[in-house]
This record gives structure tokens, sequence and C-alpha cells, in this order.
């Protein structure tokens, strides 16, 4: 009998096996830090809200976590294209670690404003190597067939934001039952957990290091690329304006809530949000007759729907309508419409990105959506600050007018996104790319 010879298939087969596996090692080792990452957050407001700071004062401590953010993104991309995305995920879990410990073991009298956005500067580091690791394997695991990458994105993209928003829940909980620093170890015990287990259970590497890789290429050509990443500001703007900071402390200074149950509904609403992300592919496919996957036209419609929220609720409560219900039901439905818009944008990138350099357009990309963090948190602190003098709801009110801005700029960008085309295999391409 002749030997069995193996073959390409089956080759083949055993990679993308290998592939597989990795990247679900990769995705719950991004899932540890974005529970923590939300946790530092609610940890971090509610501690310094309680010892008095203003709405501006509170916002500035995530301003470091946001401009370095920006930067992450930008180098991040090239980081992964040049080393390879697992170098970049081991990166993120560790600086995250040191960021965890840097709060956690700092004596009563560390714990000021400078040293606070120093920690947060890490902590947006670590987020953005994590993510952008994480989001780029997908395109490299399952490539674009048949509509794989649209699913697979919506439920990376979805769960992630329901881990984050347990981890609102668990900062604030946290926050209540043992105190910010003994909360802080216990987080730094996750992300310890998660990192030795990713880097003894990580075989091979996630992508091609591209040792020729150029960082002028971060500044991508693709003119779909560019457009999606403007509307991005846009729309994440448009979601921090009120989340960062305007929303919860309304909630704890104005309404009366505890911190558990503040961050407990910030905890919902993200959590519903990754929900709806995950579904999108369905429902989409539900109002787009004959459509695989969504364009720049579904980008377009659903940003000029989403506006009407957040001036809804600013005329509401400008009239007298009782605030809780206003605030409560006025932002669940706007994290619908948001949820279904932002995971329409994470299918684009990856539809629009070059395979050869994925890594440097989801970089470019989410370089673009830290952008709209920051000007988001800049303002949220800002505007609820200002709104003050007109009345005890101005701050909101101010915040959410920003908002319906924002989605307005996020909308108008949208128009011009170029509109996919189906081909004889029936897979989504960009057209003329």
């Amino acid at each position: 009998m002749k030997p069995v010879q193996s073959t390409g298939t089956t080759t083949t087969s055993t990679q993308r096996q290998a592939d597989r596996r990795n990247y679900l090692l990769v995705t719950v080792a991004y899932w540890a830090d974005t529970l923590t990452d939300g946790a530092i957050r609610m940890l971090v407001l509610f501690y310094f809200a309680q010892l008095g700071y203003s709405p501006f004062a509170v916002a500035s401590l995530f301003l470091f976590y946001e401009i370095f953010g920006v930067i992450t993104n930008l180098f991040g991309g090239y980081l992964g294209a040049r080393f390879g995305l697992k170098i970049t995920l081991f990166a993120g879990l560790t600086v995250q670690l040191v960021a965890l410990s840097m709060l956690a073991f700092a004596p009563p009298s560390l714990l000021v404003v400078p040293y606070v956005m120093a920690a947060q500067a890490l902590s947006g580091i670590a987020k953005d190597l994590t993510k952008m690791s994480s989001k780029s394997a997908v395109k490299l695991v399952v490539g674009e067939g048949e509509g794989q990458l649209y699913r697979w994105v919506s439920v990376l993209t979805g769960s992630k934001n329901a881990i984050k928003g347990l981890g609102f829940f668990v900062g604030a909980l946290l926050l209540t039952i043992f105190g910010f620093q003994t909360a802080l170890l216990m987080l730094a015990a996750l992300v310890l957990a998660a990192l030795i287990g990713a880097v003894s259970a990580i075989s091979g590497d996630l992508g091609t290091a591209d040792k020729k890789a150029k960082f002028k290429q971060m500044f991508s050509p693709n003119r779909a690329v560019n457009l999606l990443a403007a509307a991005r500001i846009f729309l994440f703007g448009a979601r921090d304006v009120w989340f960062v900071v305007g929303v919860p402390v309304f909630f704890i200074t104005v309404l009366g809530w505890d911190f558990w149950l503040a961050g407990g509904f910030m905890a919902a609403w993200t959590i519903g949000y990754g929900f709806v992300q995950a579904a999108t592919p369905a429902l989409i496919r539900r109002r787009v007759a004959d459509a695989r996957a969504p364009d720049g036209r579904t980008a377009m419609w659903l940003a000029f729907a989403l506006a009407a929220f957040p001036a809804a609720i600013a005329l509401a409560l400008g009239t007298g309508f009782a605030p809780t219900a206003a605030v409560v039901i006025g932002l669940l439905t706007f994290g619908v419409i948001f949820a279904l818009n932002s995971a329409v944008h994470s299918y684009l990138i990856l539809a629009y990105a070059d395979d050869a350099k994925v890594a440097m357009n989801v970089g470019f990309y989410y370089m673009a959506n830290a952008l709209g963090r920051l000007a988001g948190t800049v303002l949220s602190g800002a505007l609820y600050q200002w709104g003050m003098q007109n009345g005890l709801y101005g701050g909101l009110i101010a915040c959410l007018w920003a908002s319906a801005g924002f989605v307005l700029m996020a909308g108008l960008l949208s128009i011009r996104l170029p509109t996919p085309t189906r081909v004889v295999t029936g897979e989504w391409k960009v057209a003329g790319e």
C-alpha cells in the first residue's frame, strides 16, 4: 500500500483551523482588556466626581487617554504591519497592566489630575493596540467570501461593546463595594491572567510581518477609506459629547442616582448597543432589498435618522418634559440607530481596505475614531459646564445639540462613500477598485 501523501487542501484546512484558534484567543484577550477599559472609565469618572471635581476637570482626566489613542492608532497600524499583530496584542495587554498598577499602588497623595491623566494615557494606548490587533486579524482569517467578513466583524464589534458595557457596571459596582484602589487591583489580576494565557497559547504569527512597511503608507491614498474615516470622526464625536461626562454627571448630580445605578444604565446602553451591532447583518438585510451587505447610502440614511434623537431629547428637556423619561428612553433609542451605523462603518472599512495593508488601513480608520472621541471628550466637559449657566438641564441640552450637529456632518460625508457592486462570485467589492 502506498503511503498517503498530504495534499494542499489538507494543509490549507489545517492552517485555517490554526488561524481560527489564534483568532479566538486574540478575541478573548481583547475581551479581557475591553472589560477592564470600561471598568476603569467608570471608576475614574465617579471617584473624581464624588470628590467634587468640575465637569470640565473630570473630562480632562480622559484627555490624554484620547490623545494617545489617536497617536496609537496612527503608529499601531504601522507597527502591526511591520512586526506582526501578535506583538501589538502582547504590548497592549502589558501596557494596560502597567496603567492599572499605577493607579492601584499609588499613595493617595499621587492621585491628582496629572498623574491620573498619565495612567489614562497608557490605558488608551493599551486599548487601541489590542483593538487594532483583533480587528485586523478577522480579515486575515475569514477573507471576504459570501458575506463571512460582514458577519464576523459585526459579531466581534458587537461582543466587544457588550463586554465594555459590562465593564461599566463592574467598575461602578466594584467602586461601591471595595473602593477605588482595591477594585483596580482586581482588574489588574484579570489582565495579567489574559496576558499569560495569550503568550502561552497563541502559536505562530497573526499575519505576515512586512519589514519594508513605511510609516508614510499609514496615510491612505484610498478615497473610500479617507471619506469613511472623516465620517467616523463625527459619528463618534456625536456619541462622546454626551456619553463621557454629560449623561453620567447628569444622573448623579441632577437626578440623584447612585453610582451603581448610573453605571448600570451606561452598561445597559453599551451592552444593548453591542447586541444590536452583532445582529446588524440580519437587521440591515430586511431593509435593503436583495442586498448582502450595506453600502455608503446605508451609512448616510442611518446618520440622518440618528440626528433626530439627540435633538428631540434636547427639545423635550427644554420644554419641561419629564427628564428621566426623556433621557433614558431617548438615549436607548439613539443607541439602536447608532449601533447600526457603527457596525456598517466597521464592515465598510474592511471591505474598502487593501488586503496587503489591512493593519495600516484599520489603524488609520481607528485613528479617526479616536479623533472623534477626543473632540467629544473635550466638548462634553466644556459644553456641560458652560450650559449649566442656563439652568439645571442646560449642561446636558448643550451636549445633545452638539451631538445632533456632529451626526448631521457624518451623514453629509457619507453621501460621497463609494457604492459596492455585486460580482459573479456573489461577493461585495468596492466599485472601481
